[in-house]
């Protein structure tokens, strides 16, 4: 259920949202672009003011069952038609969320490609970049033994990425030795050495034996509860299967303490502002997302040149070929 200040936030986007779904429904689609529920604010469906209007001219004057009847009358069609409001405004935010979440899977899309675009074109450049800054620091430091310029070189020559292990290429299935017992069991089909026995203790064998008979499906005469002591007995067999005792007393007090009361069905009403409070919540989500992106280098590369990020790939190539130049120069008159 959903607390009161959540249904107020969601009342509030029924309201933002409802220009959206009456825009919905005349054109059968929703245009990429359109502000999101809560942009634009229109009148409260349950206020006094869209009320007023339902109201005939004779109803002042109606008394009796007469007026009680027709009262009542004008409340249910008040219900219907807010009910109507809910339902457009989640179709339109739903719409909206939709455009949104293809949007930012998009721009997604398009960082990842040109990420490893970036790094399969100019990632051989950074290394070398690191290298001679590397071998650059290491020459000063001969040159000069000061022991700042021997940490600067030390330092320097950390920031080199270093080739990976072999261990790292074939994780852990080959190390110095060769094949792992592992995966020479497996290469020539030998049985794996079986993982160590689990003894459960006297206090577990007690404790699973007395929730096997207590908790055991058969016992239950509906299906519901055939299937909720079914898995209850799947988590049983697993903590007595790993020797748990500490788990196996705590599934003891939970089939103790009973199932969980049923909960109450939500009204068709309750279960839209749920729906809407979903979708805002989702909808945050996704602009965290989104601004994440748009704040990495690769999306700010991408922003400055979103029609032709190739030409983008082309400059930075040749500011790194210069500034390679550069530092190899730098090196040859070091090591004269």
């Amino acid at each position: 259920m959903t607390n009161p200040e959540a249904q107020q936030q969601a009342r509030q986007s029924v309201s933002d949202a409802e220009p959206q779904a009456e825009s919905h429904d005349r054109s059968g689609e929703t245009r990429s672009g359109e502000t999101w529920p809560g942009e634009t604010r229109s009148q409260e469906p349950w206020s006094e003011e869209s009320r007023s209007g339902d109201a005939g001219p004779g109803d002042a004057g109606a008394s009796g069952d007469a007026g009680s009847g027709d009262a009542e009358g004008a409340r249910a069609q008040e219900e219907v038609q807010a009910a109507e409001r809910l339902e457009r405004a989640v179709r339109a935010a739903e719409q909206a969320l939709i455009e949104f979440e293809i949007a930012v899977e998009t721009f997604r899309v398009e960082v990842e490609n040109f990420s490893r675009l970036h790094h399969q074109r100019l990632g051989p450049m950074y290394s070398r970049l690191d290298e001679l800054d590397a071998l650059i620091a290491e020459a000063v430091a001969a040159r000069t033994g000061d022991p700042e310029d021997i940490r600067k070189a030390h330092e320097a020559r950390g920031l080199v990425q270093p080739m990976p292990g072999v261990e790292e290429l074939f994780h852990g299935w080959i190390d110095s030795e060769g094949l792992s017992p592992e995966a020479a069991a497996m290469l020539t089909e030998r049985p794996v050495q079986p993982p160590p026995r689990v003894r459960p203790s006297e206090e577990a064998r007690r404790i699973y034996r007395e929730l096997a008979r207590k908790a055991h499906p058969d016992l239950a005469e509906e299906e519901a509860e055939r299937e909720r002591r079914g898995a209850f007995i799947v988590r049983v067999n697993a903590a007595y299967a790993a020797g748990d005792e500490e788990a196996l007393r705590a599934l003891a007090e939970e089939w103790a303490a009973g199932p969980p009361p049923p909960e109450r069905r939500a009204s068709r009403s309750e279960e839209l502002y749920a729906r809407l409070e979903w979708l805002a919540e989702r909808k945050e989500m996704l602009a965290a997302v989104a601004a994440e992106l748009e704040s990495s280098a690769i999306g700010a590369m991408i922003k400055m040149a979103p029609e032709d990020p190739d030409r983008l790939l082309d400059e930075i190539a040749e500011q790194l070929l210069a500034q390679a130049a550069e530092k190899e120069t730098r090196l040859a008159e070091l090591v004269r």
